[in-house]
């Protein structure tokens, strides 16, 4: 029987699974995962983690005390919300996770050198290796810059946001553990620089940015690792194969999954050894530069940090509208307490009707099992439930 797609990739190439989701991760049982705050921002909004985002919020604010302003305990919740959802991945794939840094964070070298240690320092805390840890930075000269002390120290990093030549080069001098070139991303602005609707595979822009890169760091043996990213479709993906790491969205995966063919390896170190290609010594200068002259990376990069940014700022958003529900429960379980403990008369945990000095209507309400007596919860569902009709 013929091996699919995904089959025949993992024997030439780690598979990364782009996504916050635990659910797919599961499913595709990838090597290493990644994720940035949209894709956190989605699973945060998910029954199922919901208990992992209150959690996270509820410890943040506990931890910093009473009296702080809101967005000290957002900040905080962010950092422990993204090791959170980075320790329950790790719980399920073999590999290591991607964290990333504050997007607003892209052009201050310093800050993202402290907040790269304090992640660091979150997982250590609880017992899990830096090498299981990739710490995302955005590949701007300073975010470059704050990678080579961080790996120095042994904080391994994946520059990401990274569209042109030169930003590989400067990684890879560097010392950057890992680098995510985005092919999808590169593919949007091309079709609409040009207006062209589709590229074939092979001669997708996206697709030959990534190929440049591998060439450029097989020849001159850099041990930074390349690993292609914001896929649109499966032909980019397989035009990649033989690429150090890819990072797949779930439905690509499965895609793959389900997709029969022959896939050759179009990546491969032996060939690229063989390529006519010009070493460029990188500095700042050159950095910028280059950067200028490529209207494609520079624009790119901006939008990205921009769109990241954005997306933080909603879930920061998302965050600060369920600690608010969350505050709201903790005064209505204390208010409940209070109540509670004025008609337990005997302190033996219920309220009976003998002990209610209320209406039979309202002692009826508040026991929701009709068992005659009514609990600590059912006092503050009932609470709840009032308050929640007092505010709409």
């Amino acid at each position: 029987m013929s091996k699919n797609l995904l089959e025949q990739l993992r024997e030439m190439t780690v598979v990364v699974a782009d996504t916050g989701d635990i659910k797919a991760i599961q499913a595709f049982k990838p090597q290493d995962a990644t994720t940035n705050p949209s894709l956190i921002t989605a699973a945060a909004q998910m029954p199922e983690y919901q208990s992992i985002v209150d959690n996270t919020l509820l410890q943040a604010k506990e931890e910093l005390g009473e009296n702080v302003p809101a967005e000290k305990i957002l900040s905080l919740a962010f950092d422990r919300l993204a090791v959170s959802f980075g320790l329950k991945i790790l719980e399920i794939i073999p590999g290591r996770v991607s964290t990333e840094v504050d997007a607003r964070l892209s052009y201050d070298t310093e800050a993202t050198i402290a907040k790269g240690r304090y992640l660091i320092s979150q997982y250590e805390a609880v017992g899990v290796s830096r090498d299981r840890i990739l710490i995302k930075i955005a590949s701007t000269w300073e975010g470059i810059r704050a990678a080579e002390v961080l790996e120095k120290e042994g904080i391994h990093c994946n520059l990401t946001l990274l569209f042109g030549i030169h930003q590989a080069i400067a990684c890879a001098e560097a010392g950057v553990t890992l680098i995510s070139p985005f092919v999808g991303r590169i593919l949007d602005w091309y079709k609409k620089e040009t207006g062209r609707d589709s590229y074939l595979p092979a001669e997708d822009p996206g697709v030959l940015s990534v190929t440049t890169i591998y060439n450029y760091y097989k020849k001159f043996g850099y041990k930074t690792e390349v690993m292609g990213a914001s896929f649109r479709n499966i032909g980019e993906i397989t035009e990649l194969a033989g690429c150090d790491l890819l990072t797949i969205s779930p439905a690509l995966l499965n895609e793959l999954q389900s997709t029969t063919a022959e896939l050759p390896r179009k990546l491969d170190p032996s060939l690229a050894a063989q390529a006519d290609i010009e070493k460029v010594s990188m500095d700042k200068a050159t950095f910028d530069q280059m950067h200028q002259v490529d209207r494609m990376a520079s624009e790119k990069l901006e939008e990205g940090i921009t769109g990241f940014s954005k997306a933080l700022v909603a879930l920061e958003k998302l965050l600060a509208e369920r600690l608010t529900i969350l505050e709201d429960r903790a005064t209505i379980s204390h208010a409940a307490k209070d109540v509670f403990r004025v008609y337990d008369l005997d302190g033996d945990g219920f309220i009976t009707r003998e002990e209610w000095a209320g209406t039979d209507a309202v002692f009826d309400a508040l026991d929701a099992n009709h068992d005659g007596k009514i609990t600590p919860e059912e006092m503050a569902c009932g609470l709840g439930a009032a308050f929640h009709l007092a505010t709409v």
